[in-house]
């Protein structure tokens, strides 16, 4: 067995020369992994420079099943784009049944062959089985959707003797890869696709409301082609019931097109299967902006958009500048001021690109005080806002301009206290206003059409408990919730809003899905992106910390923000150059890019941008 080791050894450090000489990085197969003894984690891969392909290594002649399985978990996590290696670990038979994009299965750690993978009694010489198990973390699906997962994972593997060429070769396997956590974070990036809410439009000229469907695509096999199929083949399923997509069914790439990059002119052209004669102006104009708006996310300096179709005839070429006057596009948006209530519990503003702290009342009664306000919410366009006020039972909805009153109460809670009263309010781009009401003998969640209709009571199927927080996306397509659930812990969900279709079904939240499942206590949230939000809570027995999240519940790759204690609330907008602001202890501070958190207002509360 020894000597067999050895041996294996020197073929894969002669290999692995051979490959290197070619400028290939190979990853080496481990020659530590025993053919008999205890258990073992398959090591994850160190992280390589974002410029260089990870390439696995075939297996060596006269491999035992210890080294195939060792070999095969590696290749799943190279950067071969059909995992060409990784087949030739298996049968002929076996690498044509194989479906490795069905899902991916994230370990936190690496899988762990939990059988010594020998042979067993005379009558078993050319056959084992290999066991494979983990702590999941998450799966990622055949639409490329995340979800976070726990539990455990064991799965069989069948290894066989060729009994022509001595060979091992996997035989059974299920569908799908698994890797550990740290190695899907080196092979996978996420992305955001775009398409548009289906009952919503924005502004004056109705513009269709782009809403973002975050996925995760292997980084560095042919990542913009991936998102180009991954756009043609509609949203995920989660999303699917609130969106539309501009492309016809069926469009697809054109056969063979494959390396979809952008000229030296930053323009890029997509090759579809389409008649120019099935293609409207106006839809291919939402098509284009589709395409450039998704693939922005990995290419940041792309500056426009052809689609051509068969015979090469174009379709239409759309550039930035016009894309985002095609389509609302929350993360487009950048505020002009920020807002925030002063001691003295009016609502003043101060540029958002202002560099001082001087800020001033608004125009209008929210600026002139007399209601207790507790917090303020600024419509998109900034001509509207809301106010809670009267310690929290009544919200008010006046013009950001002179003159006018506050009126009567639009929405007003019977809670007996103001912690269980109204919600921070927020406006969706639509000029859709969202409030809930945490009265514990009556909690509910309304939203008022255009900020002034009746407010109309929001059914929320399977909530799992009190909703303590709420903010409605810019899309008007989801909603982040704050849920006080029975065992004590404060959890955020996201949902999707599905509108009345006519079917007087009325407005539902339907879809909840935990965004941020390791937080026990989630205190303050905010938008801060098209598929982000940043989160103040606390882990099991953890202090407070303040992240970005994903609305799909998946870990960010990079810092948090500068820490902070005792914060409140906090603001992000969905332009992410805009700086974070929050209320804490110290009042109202702020976190410009680069520098360190800087006080704004000692005697400032409930930070808020538009929406």
């Amino acid at each position: 067995m020894a000597a067999d080791r050895e041996g294996g050894a020197r073929r894969r450090s002669a290999r692995a020369a051979a490959y290197a000489a070619l400028g290939v990085v190979l990853l080496a197969g481990c020659a530590s992994m025993p053919d008999s003894g205890d258990l073992r984690d398959v090591e994850s891969t160190p992280r390589q420079d974002t410029g260089v392909r990870v390439f696995a290594m075939p297996p060596a002649d006269g491999a035992g099943p210890g080294e195939i399985m060792q070999g095969f978990l590696e290749a799943l996590t190279s950067d071969d784009p059909g995992y060409d290696t990784a087949r030739k670990y298996l049968t002929a038979d076996a690498a044509d049944r194989w479906r490795p994009e069905q899902s991916t299965t994230v370990l936190a750690n690496g899988p762990t062959i939990e059988t010594d993978c020998r042979p067993g009694g005379r009558e078993e010489t050319n056959s084992v089985t290999c066991l494979l198990a983990g702590t999941r973390v998450a799966t990622v699906d055949a639409q490329q959707a995340y979800q976070p997962a726990d539990g455990s994972y064991r799965k069989k593997l069948h290894l066989t003797k060729d009994a022509k060429s001595g060979q091992w070769r996997i035989d059974g396997l299920p569908d799908g890869v698994v890797m550990g956590k740290s190695d899907f974070q080196r092979n996978y990036t996420s992305v955001d696709k775009y398409y548009f809410a289906s009952n919503a439009a924005a502004g004056t000229g109705g513009q269709p409301v782009a809403v973002a469907d975050p996925v995760f695509v292997r980084s560095k096999v042919d990542p913009m082609t991936q998102m180009v199929r991954s756009l043609l083949e509609g949203p995920t399923t989660w999303l699917r019931p609130v969106v539309r997509s501009g492309f016809p069914t069926g469009t697809a790439l054109q056969k063979g097109v494959s390396d979809l990059a952008p000229d030296d002119q930053n323009k890029l052209t997509v090759p579809l299967n389409l008649k120019a004669s099935r293609v409207a102006a106006g839809k291919c104009t939402e098509m284009a902006t589709q395409v450039l708006f998704t693939l922005r996310n990995l290419a940041p300096t792309l500056e426009s958009v052809e689609l051509r179709g068969t015979g090469d005839d174009r379709l239409c070429e759309l550039t930035e500048e016009r894309a985002e006057s095609a389509a609302w596009h929350g993360s487009s948006k950048r505020p002009e001021y920020l807002y925030f209530l002063d001691g003295k519990r009016r609502v003043v503003r101060m540029q958002t690109g202002s560099t001082g702290t001087g800020s001033v009342p608004v125009p209008g009664p929210l600026g002139e005080g007399g209601k207790g306000l507790r917090s303020v919410a600024v419509s998109r366009d900034e001509h509207t806002a809301a106010g809670v006020g009267d310690e929290g039972r009544s919200l008010y909805v006046t013009s950001l301009a002179s003159g006018g009153s506050f009126g009567e109460p639009q929405v007003t809670s019977a809670g007996p206290t103001p912690e269980q009263r109204l919600t921070t309010p927020s406006w969706d781009a639509r000029g859709d206003l969202w409030v809930a009401d945490r009265d514990p003998h009556r909690p509910r969640l309304f939203v008022l059409d255009q900020g002034v209709e009746k407010p109309e009571p929001v059914a929320v199927p399977d909530l799992p408990g009190q909703i303590t927080d709420a903010r409605v996306a810019a899309d008007g397509a989801r909603i982040a919730l704050v849920v006080a659930e029975k065992d004590g812990k404060q959890s955020l969900y996201i949902g999707r809003i599905q509108r009345d279709d006519g079917t007087g079904q009325g407005i539902s939240v339907d879809g909840l899905r935990s965004a941020a499942p390791d937080l026990e206590q989630v205190s303050a949230i905010s938008w801060a992106g098209d598929s982000r939000l940043l989160v103040v809570g606390q882990e099991q027995g953890g202090v407070q910390q303040m992240r970005y999240v994903q609305v799909d519940g998946s870990t960010l790759d990079g810092p948090a923000p500068g820490a902070l204690t005792s914060v409140k609330a906090i603001a992000a907008s969905e332009d992410e150059r805009v700086p974070l602001v929050a209320y804490s202890e110290d009042g109202i501070v702020r976190l410009p890019s680069g520098a360190q958190w800087q006080k704004v207002d000692k005697d400032g509360t409930a930070p808020v941008y538009p929406g």
